[in-house]
């Protein structure tokens, strides 16, 4: 574990338990270690503040959002709609003092660089008007922020679960220049930011160019492991859909939320209840757990590992059909795409109270 700011502790429960050369005998360590990690958690004090807000909506396609099913059933729809959303969490670290954190900050003007969306733009030749329709902005970050009275110089870390498409620069600055965050370091798996130095062929296609260029390194904490940024809040190594892909771990009113990109919803996360006939279909022919989002599927034995971590660790919902997983993109209806369904909703969220400067 690199060293870790005052006020953070490592989090060692899901060491060693990848080591098994059997995927099965490794998905069986993750899962015990991760009911024994939501026992310890849940005895957590639930965090200050924690609310999601939507930011954008994106075409995405089914082939990645629900992988393995669109190629073998009927669910032939090509694209669906997923909902992109900001996370805002305040807490108190293990020094006692009131931390702000925001988790998926999407700089939507930044990330429409990601040769992906230029691409999906390019290939239906869409005007700039057809593109808002086609991808509605609800709020941008600063917006979003505003809207909670948190102001950009008391937010102290920003945080991923991984880079594709993100683009960093505009928060945290670049040579001398402070940034929109002026007081803010990026919290991220030391694994995921080499990644972003040295693209793979098969990465580069969903990292935004120079998304990071010139960022100050003494802004950006990595970390080789899990941690625990305080009480009631964590991030947890989550690997799979990229090598250092790590999830926020919140312990609120309705238990605890876990959040990634992992999986897109609710019929991700537990197929054997979806009400889409053709991934409930999928999951009992084939016996699944999870449905992977599969835009890379760098290591799907590990993605898939890490989402029956994650909705283990999450529990029950408010529906006790489907954990309390809150994709970070969560597929979502829209009157384009008439055909798609969700089956449960987990939506946006708002618990606790601001602590106020």
């Amino acid at each position: 574990m690199n060293n870790l700011p005052t006020g953070m502790q490592a989090i060692t429960d899901f060491d060693n338990c990848r080591q098994s050369p059997l995927p099965q005998q490794r998905l069986e360590a993750v899962r015990k270690a991760a009911q024994g990690f939501r026992e310890r958690f849940m005895d957590e004090p639930e965090v200050l503040f924690y609310k999601s807000i939507n930011l954008i909506r994106v075409p995405y396609p089914t082939w990645y959002g629900y992988s393995g099913v669109y190629a073998q059933s009927t669910y032939r729809f090509p694209l669906i709609h997923i909902l992109n959303r900001l996370f805002v969490v305040q807490y108190r670290d293990f020094a006692g003092e009131v931390k702000t954190l925001l988790f998926s900050p999407s700089d939507v003007e930044g990330n429409r660089e990601t040769p992906f969306f230029k691409r999906l733009v390019e290939k239906f030749h869409l005007p700039k008007k057809a593109q808002n329709v086609m991808a509605p902005l609800y709020n941008t970050v600063e917006s979003a922020l505003a809207s909670t009275g948190i102001r950009p110089e008391q937010v102290d870390y920003i945080s991923y679960d991984h880079l594709h498409t993100q683009d960093i620069r505009h928060w945290l600055g670049t040579g001398s220049q402070a940034g929109f965050f002026p007081n803010a370091k990026l919290l991220v798996h030391e694994q995921e930011w080499l990644s972003t130095g040295a693209l793979l062929p098969c990465q580069a296609d969903w990292y935004c160019p120079n998304g990071i260029a010139g960022v100050n390194p003494q802004r950006v904490i990595t970390f080789t492991s899990s941690v625990q940024l305080g009480r009631g809040v964590a991030l947890v190594h989550s690997k799979g859909h990229t090598e250092g892909n790590h999830s926020l771990v919140a312990r609120v009113r309705d238990g605890i939320r876990v959040t990634s990109e992992n999986g897109i919803g609710a019929d991700a996360y537990e197929p054997k209840n979806s009400r889409i006939n053709s991934v409930r279909r999928y999951a009992q022919s084939t016996g699944v757990e999870v449905i992977l989002n599969g835009n890379t599927l760098e290591g799907s034995n590990d993605q898939y590992i890490s989402m029956v971590m994650e909705k283990t660790i999450a529990g029950r919902s408010a529906n006790p059909e489907y954990p309390n997983c809150a994709s970070s993109s969560e597929a979502t209806p829209h009157w384009l795409m008439p055909q798609q369904e969700s089956s449960y909703l987990i939506g946006e969220a708002e618990f606790g109270a601001l602590v106020k400067a």
